[in-house]
């Protein structure tokens, strides 16, 4: 799905040229699908859960039951879907600055670093295309483990 996603941005991004509003329109707008199908089947989950059923035949107001009962087990779920879709992010962008059409060659890029060492891969700068590939790994990996750690510590079954 993340490949439909990448030529959706290619496609926005060629459409309306290269800046980096057009760059964060291009990544977010094919994943509000994905988080709207996410929140909507934890919600029926939820839903269905026996405390739920309980605080509706107590005649608990639906407001109540919304912020007492369904987003806090929603929180979890949505921390690690928005840790991926930054993860997911930050690699497209940095594909589209490599293609050459993404953010300005101004603006500072991982993938526009990556593109101009590139010329250097079989020389001794080879440095220069695997220091920013490092950091584009390192950076990639950090937010998903800081998601994990965040739904460990948002999970109402660990407390």
């Amino acid at each position: 799905m993340t490949e439909f996603s990448d030529l959706i941005a290619i496609a926005l991004v060629a459409m309306w040229r290269g800046s980096l509003s057009t760059v964060v329109i291009a990544i977010a707008i094919p994943e509000i699908p994905r988080v709207t199908r996410l929140v909507r089947s934890l919600v029926l989950t939820i839903r269905e859960e026996p405390y739920v059923e309980a605080a509706i035949s107590l005649g608990t107001p639906t407001w109540k039951i919304m912020l007492r009962h369904i987003l806090p087990n929603t929180v979890a779920p949505l921390v690690v879907q928005g840790t991926f879709i930054c993860t997911a992010g930050i690699l497209t962008e940095a594909a589209l600055s490599f293609l050459g059409v993404g953010v300005p060659p101004t603006s500072p890029s991982l993938g526009t670093m990556i593109n101009n060492g590139n010329n250097f891969l079989y020389s001794v700068e080879r440095w220069l295309v695997i220091f920013p590939g490092a950091s584009l790994v390192l950076l990639c990996m950090s937010v998903n483990l800081i998601g994990d750690w965040l739904r460990d510590a948002l999970n109402p079954r660990l407390r």
